[in-house]
């Protein structure tokens, strides 16, 4: 599932959500089928978080901000789980490097590795290849569609980057503003605005044009900020 929309449309604010960094002012979150109010710590291990605009501590190397996070995730078998994610986002020539030296690109992929520790049966990104260049963000998205195949897990993308979101996700959900103003498959939303790909639909809604007009929108908008996304433990296993 992908969030679109604007600079300031509540995509970064609805994550924030997500992660139980913000309440919502009025409605309640549900992940896996329960509270995210009521079972937060039960459920944060189940998820995780990457951003390239989240920075990690400079100071430290890569594996010993590996082995900071592995710790703090509780991982049983922290010097595996560390090994495999190094070997998966081939980061072995970058481990004794100090973060701070990396470039934003490189950043970016062991923001990733970090997130990727636990598992997650749920990862939320914050536009992941914001900063890569196209040959290592091709590289990224195939990773991530492998690691959603192999392990079920959900992705929910925010993205201003329309190929990565018409690739990576099944659902997208249009925001302006903080609100839901329509949703579907990319090949849907399409089709319904008569344009030739997603990034004219999305010209469409942040113009004003059309948007929430669509029976798929709902009676109306939909607020996000106020607690109205749709449940994402409908289907665990779809991006």
């Amino acid at each position: 599932m992908a969030l679109l929309g604007g600079n300031g449309a509540g995509k970064t604010t609805t994550i924030s959500m997500l992660l139980g960094l913000l309440q919502p002012s009025a409605g309640t979150i549900r992940l896996f089928g329960e509270d995210l109010a009521a079972r937060r710590h039960h459920l944060l291990p189940r998820m995780n978080f990457s951003s390239p605009y989240v920075e990690l501590p400079h100071r430290l190397t890569v594996r010993q901000n590996l082995e900071v996070f592995a710790r703090l995730y509780g991982l049983l078998d922290r010097a595996a789980r560390i090994k495999s994610v190094i070997e998966e986002l081939e980061l072995a020539a970058l481990t004794d490097r100090r973060v701070g030296t990396l470039s934003a690109g490189q950043k970016t992929r062991v923001a990733l590795a970090k997130a990727m520790l636990n598992l997650p049966e749920l990862l939320l990104l914050d536009e992941p290849t914001a900063s890569l260049d196209p040959d290592t963000a091709d590289w990224v998205r195939a990773y991530l569609e492998r690691y959603q195949a192999r392990h079920g897990a959900a992705i929910l993308l925010a993205s201003h980057n329309m190929g990565e979101v018409e690739r990576l996700a099944d659902h997208v959900l249009m925001m302006r503003q903080g609100r839901i103003v329509d949703a579907g498959a990319p090949q849907d939303l399409i089709e319904r605005y008569s344009r030739q790909n997603l990034e004219e639909v999305f010209l469409d809604i942040a113009r004003d044009r059309r948007a929430g007009t669509h029976p798929s929108a709902g009676h109306g908008e939909t607020d996000v900020l106020t607690g109205g996304v749709p449940p994402l433990d409908r289907d665990i296993g779809s991006t």
